[in-house]
């Protein structure tokens, strides 16, 4: 289990249970696919407190619920365009809860939606221009005969520079790019 997972209710009841029948912590600890020390801490707060509630955890509580991440990632898919400030005014509008931007991009970062500016044209380099220059070259003393078998497929866009728009739009399962 990944240090950010957290046990459930239900699973700590079952473990506790394995335990009170008799089972090993080493053997509870490979069924479940935690490390012994998950199941031994475990049942030592059962033994001495009788509960298995998680204790308080330090630092500042999320801002958002579950429901609310949903609802992020939601409105963002369908508006790939919005800015993170938009989704922020989204969110309140509907439920009343307000979120910095910065909030909801590491929620939406989360569940694997980052902010990319959208390629319009493809970038053409010192190598892409020496190999066209050079396949011009190639062909350009054919005759309309032989032009007439070719299909051009290629409808790309090129630019000399880098594109300056500043848009970005909400791309999936693709980590930050520097």
């Amino acid at each position: 289990m990944s240090n950010h997972q957290r046990l459930d209710d239900g699973m700590r009841w079952r473990i506790v249970g394995r335990l009170e029948a008799g089972q090993s912590q080493v053997q509870i600890s490979i069924e479940f696919n935690l490390t012994p020390s998950v199941v031994c801490n475990l049942w030592k707060q059962f033994q001495d407190t009788g509960s298995i509630k998680r204790k308080a955890v330090q630092g500042r509580p999320r801002a958002t619920t579950a429901t609310e991440d949903r609802y992020l990632s939601i409105i963002a898919r369908r508006n790939r365009g919005a800015t993170a400030s938009q989704l922020s005014c989204d969110l309140f509008a509907a439920t009343g809860t307000r979120v910095s931007r910065v909030a909801v991009s590491k929620r939406l970062h989360e569940i694997g939606l980052f902010a990319r500016r959208p390629a319009v044209c493809v970038l053409l380099t010192s190598t892409n221009r020496r190999v066209r220059l050079a396949w011009c070259r190639e062909h350009r003393d054919w005759s309309m005969d032989q032009w007439v078998t070719v299909l051009f497929t290629d409808e790309s866009r090129f630019r000399l520079n880098t594109d300056s728009r500043r848009t970005f739009h909400y791309s999936e399962n693709q980590g930050p790019t520097t």
